[in-house]
């Protein structure tokens, strides 16, 4: 399949998706103005990417900021990762927020309960 890499945009964030190396990466910024328009193309590539059986699967997430649209598209791409977990396949979910941002923090221990098959790690960075 493919790889999957979109370049950052003031309010679309870096995409990238190594299928073969089973490594997903979103980082920067989301508030675009069409939160569906932007996200479906990679909730549809995941939906079509087989995994190898048995292989580790890394989901990399450093958004300085995302909006309530945005936080939709993303619950949707977490399901299809907590779906993944759920058939066998092992899926880190790294979650890198700023150490000033209490709110980005509680987003991410929301995952950790919201997708249980998950293996969420919170990743605290320094403020810049």
């Amino acid at each position: 399949m493919q790889n999957l890499v979109i370049a950052a945009t003031e309010s679309t964030p870096e995409v990238s998706f190594d299928f073969a190396a089973g490594q997903f990466a979103l980082r920067g910024e989301s508030w675009p103005e069409n939160a569906a328009a932007f996200y479906r193309p990679l909730l549809d590539a995941l939906e079509n990417w087989q995994p190898q059986p048995g292989g580790d699967v890394e989901v990399n997430i450093a958004l300085r900021y995302f909006n309530s649209s945005s936080t939709k598209m993303l619950f949707s791409l977490f399901d299809l990762f907590n779906q993944l977990a759920q058939s066998g396949q092992t899926v880190a979910l790294n979650w890198f927020f700023d150490a000033e941002d209490d709110v980005s923090e509680e987003f991410g221990q929301e995952l950790a309960l919201d997708f249980t098959d998950l293996q969420v790690n919170l990743q605290a960075e320094m403020a810049s």
